[in-house]
């Protein structure tokens, strides 16, 4: 089975934030996860470099545009390697000589089928979107994202026929053709399509990009939007309008899955705008896209833009790369935007990893080294363990259905409640009192077991934590388990912490 996963390619406006954390670890992920699957998988992640937003921050900056998007796009590939990211291949729209030749391509076979045209045109533009709003999206006049009012832009662009493909859009979506998870994000592009589509500019005049993107096909004085350029992407890291289309054919026209992954404020491009040019050009469809929520500071949306921005790196420098893994995957909620902190990240490190995992399988390699010499016993009857027995063979399909519905809490949720179960045949059966080696054997043998399934389904999510238990786990040449011992440390509050201000966010957050 063959899968290809992708992730959104974020502006290089600015460095990452913590929300660029969320996306590409969760991307990370669900491609580990397929790989844990046995599938032939490609994982491609990179930088979006020809926004006109990224040539106004440069100006800020006061450095040269191509300067400026290198640095940027240097953090971002930095990013992923704190962040422990295993992708196939980090794409630059602005450098990477397979881009260009493949956004041409998508133009050039759009247009031969009848599906751009050049009008005159007048709206609300809004640079931090890369897009014409509508008045009634305004919140007092403002754009609801980035709290900035519009600017009136009349020009001529090239328009892309939208429209024409409403009905067949509603098809799709509706049948689960193009699958979206949450269901809840499904709901919202249905209604969006339902209400009617217009076709939509997919080129801006050169003058006002300054030079920067890729000039239209034959039309020097325009460069192809930003959203037409970025959107390409998942089709030219293949090879899409190059002659060797091997990459393209196996990844994307024949691949079993085509899962990509985006942000909420970004669905409207990739589950309208993105499949209907595909049909323009006779491409496969995505099977699935899944949406993440957002991240907040305070309540507020963290962003670029905004400046309140977490910086990943640091965070991964303070802490740690598995704790900030964890709490990206365990705390966030699927939907619904969730608050950070790093008090969050710290006390759910220790309550799950340290306190919860870690634990268990620190008491569990203790009770053999104790009782059997660090032999790991095999398996009799289960008696009182069979429930543990049956939880732990059904953990590997509980995560697997989770993370089809691209539900990562939920998969580790699973992983705990396997926990809890361990530890809760410790605690009723007292394996250190027992005279019967039967039972004993049949107790620590299927504690052994659980915990090797918990190790191994850990191993998508926060490798290096499975990578600890596993050496814990694992018989040495002399068939004795590792003496033991600990494998996590606590980490410390980042600050000061009242009693009270512990218990409520333990009371609000455990679950």
């Amino acid at each position: 089975m063959t899968t290809y996963v992708t992730a959104a390619i974020p502006y290089v406006n600015a460095r990452p934030h913590i929300g660029h954390a969320l996306e590409i670890v969760q991307t990370d992920v669900v491609a580990r996860h397929s790989v844990h699957r046995r599938e032939d998988v490609r994982f491609v992640c990179g930088s979006d470099d020809n926004a006109l937003k990224n040539v106004q921050a440069a100006k800020q900056a006061r450095k040269p545009v191509r300067q400026f998007v290198d640095e940027n796009a240097a953090h971002f590939e930095t990013l992923n390697d704190a962040l422990g990211v295993d992708a196939t291949d980090f794409f630059k729209t602005s450098t990477d000589s397979r881009h260009i030749p493949g956004v041409e391509r998508l133009w050039r076979e759009s247009l031969s089928n009848g599906d751009l045209y050049e009008r005159e045109y007048e709206g609300l533009y809004c640079i931090g979107c890369e897009q014409f709003l509508d008045e009634i999206a305004l919140q007092d006049g403002l754009c609801p994202d980035h709290g900035v009012r519009p600017d009136l832009v009349s020009e001529t662009n090239w328009f892309f026929r939208l429209s024409r493909y409403q009905d067949q859009l509603l098809e799709l979506i509706k049948s689960d053709t193009l699958r979206i998870e949450p269901l809840t994000k499904k709901n919202e592009v249905l209604a969006f399509i339902g209400s009617g589509l217009e076709d939509f500019s997919v080129s801006r005049p050169a003058l006002r990009a300054e030079g920067w993107g890729i000039p239209v096909p034959d039309d020097p004085t325009q460069v192809i939007y930003v959203w037409w350029d970025a959107l390409g992407y998942y089709l030219t890291s293949l090879g899409y309008g190059l002659d060797d289309t091997s990459l393209y054919d196996k990844w994307w026209q024949n691949s079993d899955e085509r899962v990509q992954i985006v942000g909420k404020g970004i669905v409207r491009f990739h589950a309208v705008y993105w499949p209907a040019i595909l049909l323009s050009v006779g491409a496969a469809l995505p099977t699935k896209l899944c949406v993440h929520e957002y991240l907040t500071a305070n309540g507020q949306k963290i962003s670029k833009t905004s400046g309140n921005g977490v910086d990943p790196i640091n965070l991964v420098d303070q802490f740690g790369v598995s704790a900030v893994r964890w709490w990206l995957l365990r705390d966030v909620a699927r939907v619904g935007d969730t608050d950070f902190s790093e008090t969050r990240l710290v006390e759910r490190w220790n309550i799950d990893i340290v306190g919860g995992i870690g634990n268990l399988v620190n008491r569990t390699v203790t009770l053999v080294q104790k009782k059997r010499d660090r032999r790991a016993p095999h398996a009799g009857e289960a008696g009182r363990a069979a429930q543990l027995q049956k939880q732990t063979s059904e953990l590997s399909e509980v995560i697997d259905t989770a993370l089809d519905r691209f539900d990562f809490k939920s998969s580790l949720v699973a992983v705990e409640s396997l926990v809890g179960a361990s530890n809760r045949l410790i605690e009723t059966t007292q394996p250190w009192k027992l005279n019967d080696n039967d039972l004993l054997d049949a107790i620590l043998s299927r504690l052994i077991e659980a915990c090797r399934a918990i190790a191994t389904a850990l191993e998508p999510f926060v490798p290096d934590v499975a990578a600890a238990l596993h050496n814990q786990l694992t018989p040495g040449a002399d068939g004795k388990l590792p003496e033991a011992k600990p494998s996590f440390r606590r980490l410390n509050h980042p600050r000061p912490l009242s009693p009270q201000a512990d218990y409520v966010w333990l009371r609000g957050q455990r679950s």
